[in-house]
């Protein structure tokens, strides 16, 4: 294994051992933190960190290996994976190679030999930070131009299909799926409960979308900010007026947009399989599954029309919203999970019952 270089926006510069693909120029990442202790093959096959680089918290990395199954999407859209230290030679009855060789068919950087807890900390004290890799030392200068250089904005245009896809089911309830960047355990969870399901690029008009005649819509989860495309934000509106609505993530921080409520981006995010969330109206409290930069501000909530749901127990940030007259609602983590707990699965039985009221009958 050769050398690889990590330089932070603050100054900060490390060296580490490469796997996975060696770039063959600087590539810059945004840099943030996963608190997940399995599921790094669904971490990395997540659309929503595209153009990020992941820190991992837990040490050992790729001791299982990678499998045909697990991945949450065909092509990553990760820019680079940190980790302490990492396993070439996996063992596990399911895998097919090694973490390294997966990485490098999805030009992904990975690194290793890298103090992950020094980096998780940093991040949690200076917010999420803009790093460099690169296979060679770098100047100041170099760096500075590196670092000078805005984040892309179009990551949701990036992984969103371009054509529309349909899984048809018998008899099964049509629902569309409006791809941010959709996980594929959301799509095989509206499967399993027998859905047929129409999968539309995020930009799909609502005339086309209403063509499909579906008894519901899903929101699904995506990259970056969501403000970055708020012309989205007409169609949502027409589409909850005439369609229950059940939102995911980036789905649910464009269902507040779409309903005047605003967002923001968070010091560092969430990321990882351990959040509680505190369920207001069930007085419960769930272990939820998250990847999030941005969070529906509270204060903003007040001239709207929707309601808080659920809060975070750990900062009380928005984890769930609805609509206070439509069958429209929202939850700002996973309920899917992939990797994570199954608490809250059963939010898609609760939006799949939900559609059999016909509520929309008469439109």
């Amino acid at each position: 294994m050769s050398k690889l270089y990590l330089y932070l926006e603050n100054g900060d510069y490390y060296r580490g051992e490469s796997f996975g693909h060696k770039p063959e120029s600087p590539r810059l990442s945004e840099l943030v933190f996963n608190t997940s202790m399995y599921g790094y093959q669904e971490i990395i096959s997540d659309p929503s960190y595209c153009d990020q680089a992941i820190v991992m918290t837990y040490p050992l990395i790729g001791n299982y290996g990678v499998n045909q199954d697990d991945s949450e999407s065909i092509t990553p859209h990760l820019n680079a994976f940190i980790t302490r230290e990492y396993c070439d030679h996996p063992s596990n009855f399911r895998s097919r190679q090694n973490l390294s060789q997966y990485l490098e068919t999805h030009k992904i950087i990975g690194i290793h030999q890298i103090d992950t807890r020094k980096l998780t900390k940093i991040i949690r004290t200076q917010g999420t930070l803009k790093c460099v890799i690169s296979s060679n030392e770098m100047t100041e200068s170099e760096l500075s131009d590196f670092f000078s250089t805005p984040y892309e904005t179009n990551q949701i245009e990036k992984v969103s299909i371009k054509t529309i896809s349909h899984f048809p089911a018998l008899g099964g309830k049509r629902i569309v799926l409006v791809d941010f960047g959709y996980k594929k355990n959301i799509l095989e969870s509206l499967l399993k409960r027998g859905c047929d399901v129409i999968v539309v690029p995020f930009d799909t008009s609502f005339e086309k979308i209403a063509e499909f005649n579906p008894k519901g819509i899903v929101l699904s989860n995506g990259p970056g900010d969501p403000k970055s495309i708020e012309k989205v934000l007409p169609t949502i509106r027409k589409l909850q007026e005439s369609f229950p609505m059940f939102s995911i993530c980036m789905g649910h921080q464009i269902f507040a947009l779409a309903n005047g409520a605003d967002t923001i981006k968070m010091k560092f995010g969430h990321r990882g399989g351990n959040h509680p969330v505190h369920d207001l109206e069930r007085d419960k409290v769930f272990i939820t599954a998250q990847n999030h930069g941005y969070c529906v501000r509270e204060d903003s909530l007040g001239a709207t029309d929707l309601e808080v749901t659920q809060v975070n127990l750990n900062d009380k940030t928005i984890e769930g919203l609805k609509h206070k007259t439509l069958p429209a609602y929202s939850v700002q983590y996973h309920p899917e999970a992939s990797p994570g707990p199954n608490d809250t699965k059963y939010l898609f039985d609760q939006f799949i019952e939900s559609l059999s009221e016909d509520q929309y009958a008469q439109r």
